[in-house]
C-alpha cells in the first residue's frame, strides 16, 4: 500500500502499490478495479502519469514509467521498466510490453498483444486481433499480434490479426500489414511490399541508419 494519501487532484484507489518519487497529474485514476476479486495495481518508482490517465487494477508496471495525458491502461497488463505511453493511447487488458518500449500518441494496442523490449510504435498505430469482428465467437478466437524487440512501426500503420513483426524490422508509415515480417526487414505500402533490409538503409552521407 502506498504511503501517499488520497489527493483532491487525482484518485488513488485502495491497495495500490506506488513506488518512490512518482508524479501523478490532475484527474488521473490509479488502480480502478472492474471487479472486487481483481489484484491491486503495482507501479514501480519514478513514474510520471499525466492528467486524466486511467490505470486499472491487476497490472504490474516497472520503474520509470511515463504516461501522457489521457492514456488508458486496462487490467492485467505486464509492463517493463522505462516504458512510455503517449497521450490518448489505449492499452487493452492482458497486454505485455517489454523494457524501453515507446508507444506514441493515439495508438491502439488490443488484448493479448506482446511487444518486445526497445520496440517503437509510432503515432496513430492500430493493432487488431479479431479476424471476424462482431461475430458470434469473436472473443474466444482472438489472434494476438507479436512485435519482437527493436521493431519500429511507423505512423498510421495497421497490423492485422496474428501477424508477427520480426526483431529490428521497420514498417513504413501508413502501411497495412497482412502477413509476418522477417527480422531486420523494411516493408511499406497497402498492401505491404518488402523493400529491403534495415542494415542497407543509409543517410545521404553514406553512413548507416541502423546497424542491423
Amino acid at each position: 500500500m502506498s504511503e501517499r494519501p488520497l489527493s483532491a487532484n487525482y484518485q488513488l484507489y485502495p491497495d495500490v502499490t506506488l513506488g518512490a518519487d512518482c508524479q501523478i497529474g490532475y484527474g488521473a485514476e490509479i488502480g480502478l478495479a472492474p471487479s472486487p476479486e481483481m489484484p491491486p495495481l503495482t507501479i514501480g518508482s519514478h513514474a510520471t502519469i499525466r492528467s486524466h490517465s486511467v490505470l486499472y487494477a491487476g497490472s504490474v508496471i516497472g520503474d520509470y514509467f511515463n504516461a501522457g495525458h489521457g492514456a488508458l491502461i486496462r487490467e492485467y497488463a505486464a509492463i517493463g521498466h522505462h516504458v512510455s505511453i503517449g497521450s490518448h493511447s489505449v492499452i487493452e487488458h492482458h497486454v505485455t510490453l517489454g523494457d524501453h518500449v515507446r508507444i506514441h500518441s493515439n495508438s491502439f494496442i488490443p488484448e493479448y498483444t506482446v511487444i518486445g523490449a526497445h520496440a517503437w510504435i509510432g503515432p496513430c498505430v492500430c493493432i487488431t486481433n479479431a479476424r471476424y469482428p462482431a461475430a458470434k465467437r469473436t472473443k474466444e478466437l482472438l489472434t494476438p499480434v507479436i512485435i519482437e524487440s527493436y521493431a519500429r512501426i511507423g505512423a498510421n500503420v495497421t497490423l492485422l490479426p496474428g501477424v508477427r513483426i520480426g526483431e529490428g524490422a521497420l514498417i513504413g508509415a501508413g502501411s497495412v500489414v497482412t502477413q509476418d515480417v522477417a527480422a531486420h526487414t523494411v516493408v511499406a505500402g497497402n498492401p505491404m511490399k518488402t523493400l529491403g533490409k534495415t542494415g542497407d538503409l543509409q543517410y545521404r552521407d553514406g553512413s548507416k541508419i541502423y546497424e542491423n
